[in-house]
This record gives structure tokens, sequence and C-alpha cells, in this order.
């Protein structure tokens, strides 16, 4: 987190516990300092004494099933934005605050059967895989880049295939169009045939729309965001290059700004090969990650490199479940949930709604 918003969070901070005294469940406890860092959720009531977010659960989605389940859809990073994957329930702790309580009550785990479950019926998650296929690659390292491409769709795409968990393959060239080389899939044998089928004469503008390339693979990523209403959708594009933008069609400034605006739920990944890249440039593309192979022989590693941070980005989705005691005519609860991992914590608050809850929930 950078010093200025350190400091625009401390001081915000402070000025709301002037303000805000703990509240019961019907109080409007939103605070909304975190510049959407929380998602849907917002800070904990400072009844709980929790200290500064050292982890940040941004809340994605929210829902409850009759007769009794509360579900949770948030997305776990440190400070700095990294993924946090591999985590296990018995990390997270639960706090209710209903209508006549003054602050939160701790929730057993156990007994209310909180758990990680499987998020692909809520969750999409979707990689544009972008090459540079302009003339140097082509007559220098296609070969190279085709066993390194195909590594990396091995290395991402799950066994078995789900339906949730797609990737689609464009290249780019001097044209001002971003090609199409095969469509969103969960088949990672359809998506190698396409890199194997890769030529030589595959096109018709040696130069290179680096630029341009970026700014229209981030348009595709946000309309696979907004594509399925019913669910969560993330993105990651991952972009290879061997070198700068060539082309000229597009300013620089105009795609560092379209991926500096996009959407937190998209990732950007750049793969740079050779001594002509900028690595700065690149570097500001590939926000999330950036890794630079010198030689064509270490293009496998780095594209490997990427897929593990890939698939770190997937992993880092998580649908908490649990039964809540909250019964039908207890009105609306505030819920706190906490985690710890690896020394560090952080926490976030929301809302549910017990309508319509009884006895039965597993």
């Amino acid at each position: 987190m950078k010093m200025k918003s350190i400091l625009q969070y401390t001081f915000l901070l402070s000025f709301s516990l002037i303000l805000f005294s703990c509240g019961n469940a019907d109080d409007d406890v939103s605070f909304n300092i975190n510049d959407r860092e929380l998602g849907l959720g917002e800070e904990p009531d400072d009844c709980l004494g929790f200290g500064e977010n050292e982890l940040l659960l941004s809340i994605q989605d929210e829902f409850t099933t009759l007769p009794g389940k509360v579900s949770v859809l948030f997305r776990v990073s440190d400070l700095m934005g990294n993924p946090i994957s591999g985590l296990s329930a018995d990390q997270f702790s639960i706090y209710e605050q209903g209508r006549n309580d003054d602050c939160f009550n701790s929730i057993s785990s156990s007994e209310s059967f909180a758990r990680i479950s499987p998020n692909s019926q809520v969750f999409n998650n979707n990689t544009l895989l972008v090459l540079d296929l302009s003339n140097s690659v082509l007559e220098g390292s296609l070969d190279e880049l085709k066993a390194a491409t195909t590594s990396f769709i091995n290395n991402v795409m799950p066994t078995p295939a789900s339906e949730s968990f797609k990737m689609a393959i464009y290249w780019f060239d001097g044209e001002d169009e971003l090609h199409l080389l095969n469509p969103l899939t969960s088949s990672a044998t359809e998506l190698t045939a396409s890199v194997d089928g890769i030529t030589t004469d595959i096109s018709n503008d040696p130069s290179t729309d680096l630029y341009g390339a970026v700014i229209k693979s981030t348009n595709i990523a946000e309309d696979l965001l907004d594509e399925n209403s019913e669910v969560i959708n993330a993105a990651s594009v991952v972009l290879f290059t061997d070198g700068t933008d060539q082309a000229s069609r597009y300013r620089e400034s105009d795609a560092l700004k379209a991926v500096e605006e996009a959407d937190r739920n998209i990732s950007f990944f750049t793969i740079g090969l050779g001594a002509e890249i900028d690595t700065e440039v690149l570097e500001q593309i590939g926000k999330t990650a950036s890794v630079f192979a010198s030689n064509s022989e270490e293009l496998e590693n780095t594209f490997n490199d990427i897929s593990e941070r890939v698939e770190e980005q997937a992993g880092s989705y998580y649908l908490f479940e649990y039964c809540t005691p909250k019964r039908d005519g207890s009105g609306e609860s505030n819920l706190v949930i906490q985690l710890t991992h690896n020394g560090l914590e952080g926490a976030v608050q929301t809302k549910f709604s017990a309508k319509g809850f009884e006895g039965g929930c597993e």
C-alpha cells in the first residue's frame, strides 16, 4: 500500500472513530474508506478491537440459501495486491451481531459447518493469452514460443476441464487488429492444437502494434466481466512480446491508462523476450507480474513463472459458507469474517437477512 494511501486511511479511520461508536445491527456501519479494496464489504466495527488489516478480503458476491446458509465469495490478497491461495476454512473466524447485540458474538466454525466450497457455480475465470507474432518473433523464436505457450496452457488449464475456467488466444502484429487464434474454451487440447498450427506466414504486417494490443485485450477482458451477470467474473491478460511498439497507432499513455483504470478483477501479466524490450513499460502493463527472458532458450521458464501467478490469482477467490444460528424474525444481522494467515490478519464486514431461516442447515 502506498504511503499516501496509508496516511489517508489513518486519517479517515481516526475521523470515523470520533463520529461513530459501536452500534447494533440496525445501524448502518459504512465507512467506505478503502477505495473498494474490500469490494462489497466494509471495515469491521471498532467494537471488535481489531487492528489495521494486514490482509484484504474483497467481497465479490454474497447470498443466503434456505434453511439457513450464508455464502460469501471474496478475493484474498496482501496489502500489495498479491493473491493468497491455498487457504482452509479453519483459518477463518466468524462473528455475528444481531439487533439485540451491543457488539459481535463469535460463531463456532465447527458447529456452524463452516467450509470453503467449490466456487464454480458462482465464479468464472477467463485467461486471455496475447502473443506478439510480428516479424522478429516469426523469424527468430517461433518454435521456442510455441513450446513455451503449450507448456503454459497445460500448466494453467485445470484437469479435469471446468466450464468455469477458460482461455482464449489472440495475436498481434502491425495491423490495427487483435487477431483471434482460438476463442474461449475449457479444452487444453483445443488450445495447444491452435498454437501448434501457427506458421511463419500467419502475419501480413511485420510491425508491432503493442499498445493497440494492450487496449484491445483490456476491452475484451472488461466485456467478459459483464458477460454473465449471474456469476462473478475475473480475467487475466497475459501478454508476450519481444520488442517495443513500432506501429505508433496508439499512444503509450492511452495503453497504460487502460490498464490502470481496468476493473480490479482483471489481472495483467507481461512476458518480455530479448534486449529490445522496454522493461519499464512492460512492468507498467504487467502490473500484476512481469518476467523477462534474455534469450529464447529461457522462454519456457518465464512462461512457467507466469503460469504459477495466474494459478495463484484464480485460487485466491473463496466461496466461504456456514450455517447461521439466526432464525426467521431476527431481521438483518451484521457479519464479520476474519482471516489469520502466517501471522497476519485481515477482516471484512457485511450484512445478511435471516428471512425464512430455520433449523436443518448443514
